[in-house]
């Protein structure tokens, strides 16, 4: 059933220069897919009212990538910051009334479940912000959660902006937020660019809710490496490598049995029937369809292969 309060906003207007690569960031592949289908495929698990994409660098290329979706696409001239990004939506957005979802479009491994737990902590408490947050033994580079003595959210700092103290914060931004749309873009409105980065953060609506006396929390994700953020390709290949031993782990419970799955690639769309044995260096992709008690021996390569229960595919098969 559709959340007729709830609406989303992916930000995938960046070039992601750290890629190396003259693809937008959002469109580079992680296990079979754009990494931002999996951001969107998470998101729409929530039934929202709407989704929205912020485009802006290649923004054709990503837009002609969803083609089919029901999305609505709003365009970023200039990437000022995240806070800028957001604000690009106000036309869209702001009459719209509930709870707006903000995320990135280089998340891939957030579930959906942990939105909806986040979600349905911020609707229990009455907040008119809710800030994801980890911890990590390394928080280099990333937003510290700043707090007041009694633990209550108390803004945001960024790496580049933050004292030496301040950087020993273990606690970290995830950049996901939930806010209230009447609340969020006349905040984003007061949001200046007084910082190191010249840009409009994001971030400052935690200070701006805090003055006014709002509810505002953190809520914190007990798996770092679901909020991964891919901004390399040595976290894309992470990525990739976290959502095989996702998918693998689900078969191996539903009754299949692989060997050395590390080096085993089942694609979502796949299907695979109970007591099926797979061996090591094996992808089955497409639309597949694997019946009970199938033998798939080593270095086989299938896509939208349809094999019948108890069949045997021998090692170097390709089809």
């Amino acid at each position: 059933m559709t959340d007729s309060k709830l609406h989303v906003l992916i930000l995938a207007a960046g070039k992601g220069t750290r890629m190396r690569s003259t693809r937008a960031k959002v469109l580079h592949e992680i296990f079979f897919a754009p990494m931002i289908v999996h951001v969107l495929e998470a998101v729409a698990a929530l039934e929202p009212a709407s989704t929205s994409v912020v485009v802006g660098h290649q923004r054709r290329e990503v837009m002609a990538a969803l083609a089919g979706r029901d999305l609505e696409f709003v365009v970023q001239e200039q990437q000022n910051g995240t806070a800028h990004a957001v604000l690009a939506a106000a036309p869209e957005l702001r009459e719209r009334a509930g709870t707006l979802l903000i995320l990135c479009g280089d998340t891939p491994l957030v579930t959906p479940q942990t939105l909806q737990d986040m979600l349905a902590a911020h609707r229990q408490r009455g907040d008119k912000l809710s800030v994801m947050t980890t911890r990590i033994a390394d928080p280099f580079g990333y937003g510290r959660i700043v707090c007041d003595r009694a633990g209550r959210l108390e803004r945001i700092v960024e790496e580049k902006d933050a004292t030496a103290e301040q950087r020993l914060i273990k606690e970290i931004n995830a950049g996901i937020y939930c806010a209230e749309i009447d609340f969020l873009f006349p905040a984003l409105a007061r949001v200046g660019n007084d910082n190191r980065q010249g840009e409009m953060y994001l971030t400052d609506i935690v200070e701006i809710a805090v003055r006014e006396g709002l509810r505002a929390h953190s809520y914190c994700c007990a798996d770092p490496d679901e909020l991964l953020g891919v901004n390399s390709r040595v976290e894309l290949a992470r990525a990739h490598a976290h959502l095989q031993r996702r998918r693998n782990h689900e078969l191996m419970l539903a009754g299949v049995t692989m060997y050395q799955p590390e080096t085993i690639q089942v694609a979502p769309g796949v299907s695979i029937g109970r007591d099926s044995v797979i061996h090591p260096h094996v992808t089955i992709s497409g639309s597949s369809r694997i019946g009970v008690g199938c033998t798939i021996n080593s270095f086989n390569l299938l896509h939208n292969c349809d094999l019948p229960n108890g069949a045997e595919v021998a090692p170097f098969h390709r089809e």
